[in-house]
């Protein structure tokens, strides 16, 4: 395949949605304007679905690819079992491979609306592949280009010594075994979130040691809350890529407006505006539904929110639910129709006032209600149940 070395597309991958390259722009400018083809990554922990942060990454793996480089979409099966520490106070709870493997399940499919995988220059790897094989002395032969000193850098270490929190010896190795990743793949360039900067730049000095090669790291901005918080599956604000046009649409038209800038910077190949943050939401989210289904189910989605949320009707697709008609307590009602995952969840929303029931507001959490027949249960602005 034929290495694009068009000036105006390199310095569109070098910049848009770039906080910082290593060791600089200019070293890697260089190399792809002189039509050399590199070999590019980004692994991915299937730690649980894929989302709106990962598509920003794989969006520039896209750009790469349309250049004509060599991409590699590492999915890290063995590191996932370990669990990457980046900004976790407390050590994640490990998974089993069989979780690790069912959370890995429809990633392909998902990275398909992104990548293109009808072209041969993008590829899937497992690192469970090579990491497994690893006999004790090769992983001190590994250990012995780390020192304890720069692994100890990491700031949520840090924290967590000063808090008395313990840090385990397998989330000290985790940079190291993401580091291992570079020299197996033997990559010309690492990319990832910002918040992976300390891993990949691990990778960049084992690559150095061992092959005497320099290894580019692209750290890309994060998409984050208003609060400055990480937009992921921690947070509880992320868009999943599996979910449905209407779902999707409903979650970004939530997001609050400072996101909305780096929204478009990440997300789509549009330049933001500044135009009404309510229409500038509308666009972001129909862009992102065009990548993960199509125009058409990015304007459904945009009729059907407007159908609810501005002429207040209702959605079209309201999951019916079939439960015993009668006398039911409400908190009983609200967990069975789905519409809350517990009865604490259920009694906040009513003090709230944030739960309906035909279109009338619930204020007595013990209440009970008389269940009948094609009743609309509603809870917040998004979820609905109808009684089958």
């Amino acid at each position: 395949m034929k290495i694009n070395t068009d000036p105006e597309k390199i310095e569109e991958v070098l910049t848009r949605g770039v906080e910082k390259i290593f060791p600089n722009k200019e070293e890697l400018e260089k190399v792809l304007l002189s039509g050399k083809k590199i070999r590019l990554y980004n692994g991915i922990d299937p730690t649980g679905k894929l989302h709106v942060g990962h598509m920003a990454v794989l969006r520039k793996l896209r750009q790469f690819q349309d250049l004509g480089h060599e991409v590699i979409v590492l999915i890290g099966d063995f590191t996932a079992m370990i669990g990457d520490p980046t900004d976790k106070s407390a050590t994640r709870k490990a998974l089993t491979r069989e979780q690790v493997l069912e959370n890995a399940k429809n990633y392909k499919k998902q990275i398909g609306k992104i990548l293109d995988l009808k072209k041969s220059n993008v590829k899937f790897l497992q690192n469970e592949k090579w990491t497994n094989k690893l006999r004790p002395t090769d992983l001190l032969e590994i250990a012995s280009h780390f020192t304890v000193a720069r692994l100890l850098e990491r700031d949520m270490f840090q924290k967590r010594i000063k808090e008395g929190k313990d840090v385990l010896l397998h989330e000290f190795l985790y940079p190291v075994f993401q580091a291992y990743d570079s020299v197996i793949m033997d990559v010309d360039l690492e990319i990832g979130g910002n918040d992976q900067t300390f891993n990949m730049m691990r990778g960049r000095d084992l690559m150095r040691k061992i092959k005497g090669k320099e290894k580019f790291v692209m750290a890309l901005k994060l998409l984050t809350d208003s609060t400055g918080k990480k937009m992921g599956k921690t947070e509880g604000n992320m868009v999943n890529l599996d979910e449905s046009p209407d779902q999707m649409f409903g979650k970004i038209m939530s997001w609050s407006d400072e996101i909305i800038p780096a929204g478009f910077e990440l997300l789509t190949n549009l330049s933001f505006s500044g135009t009404n943050p309510r229409e500038a939401k509308a666009q972001l989210a129909k862009e992102i539904i065009k990548t993960c289904y199509n125009s058409k189910a990015a304007e459904l989605a945009e009729k059907e929110f407007n159908q609810v949320f501005k002429e207040g009707g209702l959605p079209s697709d309201i999951p019916e639910i079939i439960i015993k008609e009668g006398a039911t307590d409400i908190l009983d009602l609200l967990v069975e129709t789905k519409i809350t995952s517990s009865k604490s969840e259920a009694k906040r929303l009513i003090e709230q006032g944030g739960v309906k029931i035909d279109n009338e507001i619930q204020n007595d959490w013990r209440k009970v209600v008389d269940v009948k027949k094609s009743q609309i249960i509603q809870a917040g602005k998004r979820k609905f149940a109808k009684i089958g």
